[in-house]
């Protein structure tokens, strides 16, 4: 096992979840229930299976025990992305993260080697989850948040969100983006699953391009923001959106290249030429591991396609482990060797 390899990309999921006790009707409060297969439970929500989900979940042992064989030394631990519960009103997506929130941090407390932990705060209102946000930093165990590419189908770079953002740049939280019932999921043709396989690139690239399109990075250019599934489809995405911008004569403080190459991706695409793709397009100080474990569509293998790849040692290290500490700010950027620094196109 490599001890030092550290995947920013895993959810948990609670072993179960208090009862409804809002105002609503608390018809998507999600609850657990016994599965016919051995070690799983049902997610239901809407009061059907949103899920079937092991007991990787939430059971710290098995959870160490399938890091050792894909050697992974951290996780880094975030809420399944559906419940972030955006469509909830605030004050019961509140009681539903605080709950997450303490899940993680017992899992965390069993392995505090091991494990480190993004929370979940009730981002339809900006307001209450910058202070929920600030309370998250203040306990110490959170390096930060996780938060959806979409907040009930509003996008992440719309200006309503400024106040968590803001909060987020002050307090030095990191925030992993995920999809979150995705942009186009009605044209999909084809066997269930298809959301993850192919709504996914689109809707990260939509979230990554409104982070800059709205001008939230150039407002706050020390945040520290990683996507899932590197980014979709952005890594394509971006010089159409850099030619553009500059032939349409826009204004902004940096380059979309520039400020693209200050967000991190995981490396979860599945395969070494992408994965390359994304190197050359980002920059090898910007790509961290990511698997999603436990879910069915995991990258088992994250190590082995690094080894596979024709990567000097330096670019190995900052993908195993030198980027994630960045972005979970426990390394700063002048740790970089200056050779691996690269200036905006």
């Amino acid at each position: 096992m490599n001890t030092s390899t550290i995947d920013i990309h895993t959810h948990i999921v609670p072993y179960d979840f208090p009862a409804y006790a809002g105002t609503a009707s608390g018809a998507s409060w999600p609850h657990m229930c016994d599965s016919p297969q051995c070690n799983h439970r049902n997610v239901m929500i809407d009061g059907k299976v949103f899920r079937t989900v092991s007991h990787e979940c939430w059971d710290v042992e098995q959870r160490l025990h399938q890091m050792d064989k894909t050697g992974i030394g951290r996780q880094v631990l975030s809420p399944m992305p559906e419940l972030l519960s955006y469509w909830m009103p605030a004050t019961d997506a509140l009681v539903l993260c605080r709950h997450i929130n303490h899940a993680i941090e017992e899992m965390v407390a069993q392995a505090p080697e091991r494990f480190s932990a993004l929370g979940c705060v009730p981002l339809q209102d900006p307001e209450l989850a910058a202070r929920e946000l600030e309370r998250l930093m203040k306990q110490g165990t959170f390096r930060g948040v996780e938060i959806g590419t979409n907040i009930d189908d509003v996008v992440i770079g719309d200006p309503r969100f400024e106040p968590f953002f803001a909060a987020a740049e002050e307090l030095g939280a990191s925030i992993f983006v995920h999809p979150l019932r995705a942009a186009g999921m009605n044209r999909l043709v084809g066997p269930p699953g298809l959301i993850q396989l192919v709504a996914f690139p689109g809707e990260n690239a939509l979230a990554a391009a409104s982070l800059i399109t709205g001008g939230v990075l150039d407002r706050h250019p020390r945040l520290r923001i990683a996507f899932s599934h590197g980014a979709g489809g952005f890594a394509l995405t971006l010089p159409r959106l850099a030619a553009g911008w500059q032939q349409l004569g826009l204004s902004h403080q940096r380059s979309p290249w520039e400020q693209a190459r200050s967000l991190f991706y995981d490396t979860l695409v599945y395969d070494g030429p992408t994965l390359a793709h994304l190197i050359a397009t980002f920059g090898a100080t910007q790509l961290c591991i990511g698997t999603d474990h436990p879910f069915v569509i995991q990258d088992t293998r994250p190590v082995q396609r690094l080894d596979e790849m024709d990567l000097d040692s330096e670019t190995r290290h900052l993908l195993l482990s030198g980027n994630a500490m960045r972005f979970l700010g426990e390394a700063s950027p002048e740790a970089l060797p200056h050779d691996t620094l690269r200036s905006a196109t």
